[in-house]
């Protein structure tokens, strides 16, 4: 029987392991698995604190063919200096129902949220896509260029933030660094015109962009954040697109815009098109981009234990 202290992996070991792993293959085979009924996701569940002080929100899944059950817990702290966000994932046995390994979450979350918006670009563009634009310019919007950069013959990458015009000439010199063909734009008008796929990688609780000021039809990708009912597009703005998600059995029922938009503005989830496990086995539409494709991500506890048990295997392998 494995020991009842579960391993601690820090964030700096965690990185190293993790650049190990195959990341966008873990993530497909665990929606494929998710798919097959070989793996459980339950809904996320958000604890508040009082006083509207911020939150937690711990994200479950069980991987029956792994044996493992799994849950990572992510605090969201205001303080007057701005949100602290962290997350550790605690792995456990099926078999023993010992904990196997604690591990710090950053890394893993920023790994899995990239790999999972490639596996939708991947499922969602059209196979000619040629332009691809990027909002946001931080760990986790670096991590999205590097699992997309190579799904599409990408002609140009535009990538704009907010934020870049205060930032150093060496952080900028690291952005134009992630691809030969990325280009830094001084507007969002100018990073989106013409593109044939937007991610929005931001930290914002509040739309960053309006699908309906577009040139041509997009697939628009979002993460947002875990601020109450968090949202990167207008919630009206839904019913003007196809709309697709990570896990139609959870997403509707935690992202921000949706939760308003089924509201404020008439809209049911019965709308979603379909979900990364209709996708990769080839039981949802495919969208014909007559209007704007949305893809909302709004990050699975599967994903987590999935990178984490990748992990607990690359830690036993070298014992």
């Amino acid at each position: 029987m494995p020991s009842a202290t579960p391993y601690v992996i820090q964030h700096a070991e965690a990185e190293q392991l993790l650049a190990k792993v195959d990341v966008h293959q873990a993530m497909s085979k665990m929606f494929r698995d998710l798919a097959a009924a070989n793996a459980v996701q339950p809904a996320q569940q958000l604890v508040e604190f009082p006083n509207a002080a911020g939150d937690f929100i711990n994200y479950l899944g069980v991987l029956a063919a792994e044996r493992v059950y799994g849950v990572k817990t992510s605090p969201y702290i205001k303080s007057e200096h701005g949100a602290l966000v962290t997350a550790w994932t605690l792995l456990m046995s099926m078999d023993s129902g010992q904990p196997l390994l604690l591990c710090d979450a950053g890394a893993l979350t920023t790994a899995r949220t990239a790999a999972t918006t490639a596996v939708a670009v991947d499922a969602l563009a059209v196979p000619q896509a040629k332009r691809l634009a990027v909002i946001g310019s931080g760990p986790v919007a670096r991590a999205h260029v590097q699992y997309v950069k190579g799904l599409r013959d990408w002609q140009s990458i535009h990538l704009y933030s907010p934020s870049l015009a205060q930032q150093s000439a060496a952080a900028r010199t690291e952005l134009n660094n992630l691809d030969p063909r990325l280009q830094l734009s001084a507007s969002l008008a100018e990073a989106v015109a013409d593109a044939d796929v937007i991610m929005l990688c931001t930290s914002s609780a509040s739309p960053v962009l309006d699908p309906g000021t577009l040139s041509k039809p997009a697939l628009i990708t979002s993460i947002s954040t875990n601020a109450v009912r968090a949202h990167e597009v207008p919630p009206q703005a839904l019913a003007q697109m196809d709309v697709y998600c990570d896990y139609r059995a959870t997403t509707p029922g935690s992202a921000g815009e949706m939760l308003l938009a089924r509201s404020q503005h008439g809209w049911s989830n019965s709308a979603i098109l379909g979900d990364l496990p209709e996708l990769l086995t080839g039981t949802a539409r495919r969208p014909d981009y007559q209007r704007p494709v949305f893809f909302r991500s709004i990050g699975l506890g599967l994903e987590d234990i999935a990178l984490a048990n990748a992990l607990y295997q690359l830690h036993r392998q070298t014992q």
